[in-house]
């Protein structure tokens, strides 16, 4: 068995934000103290209003060396950017 404990990935949304965003990761036993650790880590100033804590193990991601294969596919999908509709005069720049 390890000695160490798991790593936690830690995302804070702020004062004036509606998303969450990776602000980094940290080592603890369970997600409870892994939330106590980020609220004393990564929330000195009081600018958080939530905590999310994810185990590293859980998160699956892909390569960048994927991007080509990846990403791909969705550039024969033409008719997702507005480009083939008319907008009419009244309603202006979007």
């Amino acid at each position: 068995m390890s000695s160490e404990w798991p790593l936690w990935e830690i995302f804070i949304r702020g004062q004036h934000g509606l998303n969450h965003r990776h602000v980094g990761s940290l080592h603890a036993p369970d997600a409870e103290m892994a939330v106590k650790h980020a609220r004393d880590v990564y929330t000195r100033r009081n600018e958080g209003v939530s905590i999310w804590v994810v185990p590293s193990a859980a998160i699956t991601a892909s390569s960048p060396s994927e991007k080509g294969p990846l990403f791909e596919p969705s550039n024969s999908k033409v008719y997702r950017p507005p480009t083939f509709f008319d907008i009419p005069e009244e309603v202006g720049k979007m």
